[in-house]
């Protein structure tokens, strides 16, 4: 108990000073759904700071759900980061945890709450992994439990190499993820047994596998939507040169400025 309001009182010493800084150097706070501790979930703010280094990123995880929703107010963008699976009762197959790994019911709340939180304020959000997995479970779609079991595949989606494990992947033009990728065909990494199965609400499929498997999604209608973008491979931990990886990073953090300067414009 008292490591666990250590950890909020620092949470809210950090972004205190985060959003003070904000204010006086327009700098771009971005909220990441989990983002700590740093030997798992360090690349996120990594990727993000390769992009632009004036960037200030808020571990959102540690600390009650409601502080982390008023903390979201002062940030600029949600990253909902990669992690353990989401519990498959939010997508009507409570039966099927059998086939998941570790389940964090507190993460899958916060996540839904962030989710929500950020759409009501229009904010942009990014989805890596998980993240793409749990934003299309908001919105009604599902998942398959585990690939293997579930679906006949020849693309291999896990090694136990989890930084070698590469396949191919095919966007879709005309899609966000094409006109700043600026390619059609393009190689990720690949550490996920869990994949999109149907489509939530308003969301459609813009980049794929061979076989058909959903590797990035985005509003349906994103000329009225604020931006959104998930992807299933990790940016956070390829090689910068790659079209999939810092490109995906640069436009984020582009809708995150547009995002505050309207902000500030209307307070």
């Amino acid at each position: 108990m008292k490591r666990y309001l250590l950890l909020t009182l620092l949470s809210f010493i950090i972004v205190f000073t985060s959003c003070v800084d904000e204010k006086q150097a327009g700098t771009i706070t971005i909220g990441i759904s989990k983002g700590a501790p740093e030997q798992y979930y360090g690349n996120y703010a990594k990727f993000l700071k390769a992009a632009d280094s004036n960037i200030i990123c808020i571990d959102l995880y540690h600390m009650p759900i409601d502080s982390a929703l008023d903390l979201l107010h002062q940030c600029s963008g949600l990253l909902i980061s990669g992690g353990p699976d989401v519990y498959p009762g939010r997508y009507g197959i409570a039966e099927d945890t059998v086939k998941c790994g570790s389940i964090d019911f507190f993460r899958d709340s916060l996540e839904f709450a962030l989710i929500g939180k950020a759409k009501q304020l229009e904010m942009p959000i990014l989805g890596i992994c998980r993240g793409l997995q749990i934003f299309n479970i908001y919105h009604g779609g599902t998942l398959f439990a585990d690939i293997p079991t579930d679906l006949d595949t020849l693309v291999t989606h896990r090694c136990k190499d989890t930084y070698n494990c590469m396949h191919d992947v095919r966007v879709i033009k005309g899609s966000s993820l094409h006109t700043y990728a600026g390619i059609t065909m393009g190689i990720t990494n690949s550490n996920h047994h869990q994949g999109i199965r149907r489509l939530g609400t308003g969301i459609r499929a813009i980049a794929r596998t061979d076989e058909g498997l959903i590797e990035a999604i985005e509003y349906e209608d994103r000329m009225d939507m604020p931006f959104f973008l998930g992807v299933q491979w990790h940016p956070e931990r390829m090689e910068t040169d790659n079209p999939l990886c810092m490109p995906i990073a640069t436009h984020f953090l582009q809708e995150a400025k547009q995002f505050r300067i309207e902000k500030v414009s209307k307070d």
